[in-house]
């Protein structure tokens, strides 16, 4: 003896429908759905260019003693290999304008260099970085992309921001992060895998 039900036709086109095969097509609807969710939210955007992409080091900025981000360094092999495109991405604990962002990496950029870096050049490149980042506040993620010869690309979650063909400053912008002296050593040594 099998259930059935009797749903009013305003609620469903059928009359008569039996229970275990409604039961199935819901589960089958909602197994289906979360199958989807699952996969959109498996990989981001940046994981595209970087498939094979595995975590090198990872590491807490602090300033004063305030935590601003927490850093994750990706690539395709340990240890990272600056001929072969790498992942940073920055998970922010703080609200900052994509104009600080922009400053404070020209800043450092002009800090870590060896030697002067023209002011048209460095104009440009302000320029550049402050049309490619946006605001931040706790929980937004900004990913930047290492190109090779090429230059960058910068991500949030969800969506490409920028496409950079400027192989100088996707070199001198890294740099910030991975090349002394840095402004946090000990960062840098994490984010390379050097420290656990």
């Amino acid at each position: 003896m099998s259930i059935t039900t009797t749903l009013p036709a305003s609620l469903f086109p059928f009359r008569r429908l039996r229970l275990p095969l409604l039961l199935r097509l819901c589960s089958g609807l909602l197994l289906l759905a979360l199958t989807g969710m699952a996969a959109a939210q498996a990989a981001a955007p940046w994981q595209e260019v970087l498939p094979q992409a595995q975590a090198v080091g990872n590491g807490t900025m602090r300033w004063l003693g305030l935590r601003i981000y927490d850093a994750t360094l990706w690539a395709p092999q340990r240890p990272l290999d600056d001929n072969q495109p790498f992942a940073l991405q920055l998970d922010y604990k703080v609200s900052i304008s994509r104009e600080r962002l922009a400053n404070t990496s020209i800043d450092e950029i002009q800090r870590m260099s060896p030697a002067p870096i023209p002011g048209p050049t460095l104009a440009r490149w302000k320029s550049e970085l402050n049309r490619a980042f946006v605001d931040v506040a706790d929980g937004d993620e900004l990913v930047g992309v290492y190109l090779p010869r090429r230059g960058m690309r910068l991500y949030d979650k969800d969506k490409l921001l920028a496409e950079i063909a400027d192989p100088e400053l996707a070199r001198s912008f890294f740099n910030i992060w991975l090349g002394q002296p840095s402004r946090d050593d000990g960062l840098r040594r994490r984010l390379l895998g050097e420290t656990p």
